[in-house]
């Protein structure tokens, strides 16, 4: 918890993350699939198997817990849900290594949940999360029309909460003991990333 206080409490200034959402200002719509350096990101085909497999790990597990409660959202429920938006990340040779997601996309009120996992456990810790990362905010902002992307992460994910500052996020709060997974209590820190 203190770690996320520390996080939470430094000071804004012009940062490398002020210049990343003014950035994402000048997105016009952009294609599928996205194109990175490292990485692509396609449409969720039939990948239900592969992605039943990622959601597996001790990592992936975390991608279908519900930001509401402590109880997993089933692959059905992800998948099926009209207001879910999913995408393969793939490396450049369309080995697929991931998944990003917009969750529960409101068209009214122009905002999403988003989530991402490094499903191929040799592939994490190599940036290719944050690069693709960035190109799934340009693809949301640019072709979805959302004005406010946010995300919920787990308060020990010190990692995943550096990349997301990075990018353009902030965080808005932490929901203090807001989910019991496998016999403990976690706080959940809440970032978002706003275009006005």
């Amino acid at each position: 918890m203190n770690a996320l206080m520390d996080i939470s409490l430094e000071k804004k200034g012009e940062s490398e993350s002020d210049n990343k959402v003014e950035d994402y200002k000048k997105i016009k719509k952009v294609s599928l699939p996205l194109v990175g350096e490292q990485v692509k990101i396609r449409l969720f085909k039939n990948d239900f198997e592969l992605v039943k497999k990622w959601l597996k790990d001790d990592i992936g597990k975390w991608f279908l817990l519900s930001s509401s409660s402590s109880r997993d959202k089933t692959i059905d429920q992800l998948v099926n849900n009209e207001r879910n938006i999913l995408g393969i990340i793939t490396l450049s040779d369309n080995t697929p290594i991931g998944l990003m997601g917009f969750l529960d996309c409101d068209n009214v009120s122009h905002k999403a949940e988003m989530r991402k996992l490094i499903g191929e456990t040799e592939h994490r810790g190599k940036g290719y999360a944050k690069e693709a990362t960035s190109l799934w905010i340009k693809y949301g902002f640019g072709n979805l029309g959302l004005k406010k992307v946010y995300l919920h992460t787990i308060e020990n994910s010190i990692r995943n909460i550096t990349i997301n500052k990075e990018l353009g996020f902030e965080i808005e709060g932490v929901l203090r003991k807001e989910c019991f997974v496998e016999g403990n209590y976690y706080d959940i820190l809440r970032m978002s990333l706003i275009i006005e």
